[in-house]
């Protein structure tokens, strides 16, 4: 039995209920006897993921970890802050490393999302900018802890309207199986699903 987990923002819940999500792809690849639990929710920050979604997910003792949070840090602060971003990461990766030393744990930068969203210049310039300092502690962090990252924001990918939903911001359904498809490459070159999920 194999037990994954995944934690984070809208970029993992999804928006629309019954609409595929990259997570639930990963699951299904890492076979049938996976325990699946989705622990994100539209909207969290990382203090939400930290303080509201990770006991849950140690409580679980998962093989599988993937954690992406962020976003909302920038979006909802005039002057967010990748420095205490930086620390809380590293306090869950730490805390996933201790108290769940067998799980593979993969984490992943966001792509340019002021691109495609309607905003102001001045606001478009904050939220790049933003990004780019939380995608830099991101990477810092994920490499000290050694958890497995895709580095999303300059990913081609990343640049194609067909990756987003009309709101030019979430993932649309090509945007989920792009998604899946990456973590599942990370994935199988750490973890090997295919055989854990026979043993």
């Amino acid at each position: 039995m194999t037990t994954y987990v995944a934690l984070g923002d809208s970029f993992t819940a999804g928006l629309v209920a019954g609409e595929p999500r990259w997570a639930d792809e990963v699951a299904r690849a890492l076979g049938p006897r996976t325990r699946y639990e989705n622990l994100a929710w539209v909207g969290a920050t990382s203090a939400d993921v930290e303080e509201k979604q990770l006991d849950q997910a140690l409580s679980l003792d998962p093989d599988v970890v993937t954690l992406v949070c962020g976003a909302n840090d920038v979006l909802e602060s005039v002057r967010p802050d990748p420095a205490e971003y930086a620390t809380r990461l590293a306090r869950m990766f730490a805390r996933l490393r201790s108290e769940a030393p067998k799980a593979e744990v993969v984490t992943a930068t966001y792509p340019d999302i002021s691109r495609f969203l309607d905003l102001r210049p001045r606001t478009r310039a904050r939220v790049e900018e933003g990004m780019r300092r939380f995608n830099g502690a991101c990477r810092a962090v994920a490499e000290r802890h050694g958890v497995a990252l895709l580095d999303s924001f300059d990913d081609p990918a990343a640049a194609d309207r067909d990756t987003y939903a009309a709101d030019g911001f979430h993932p649309s359904p090509e945007g989920h199986r792009r998604a899946a498809a990456a973590f599942l490459r990370a994935l199988r070159t750490r973890f090997r699903p295919t055989e854990a999920a026979a043993t």
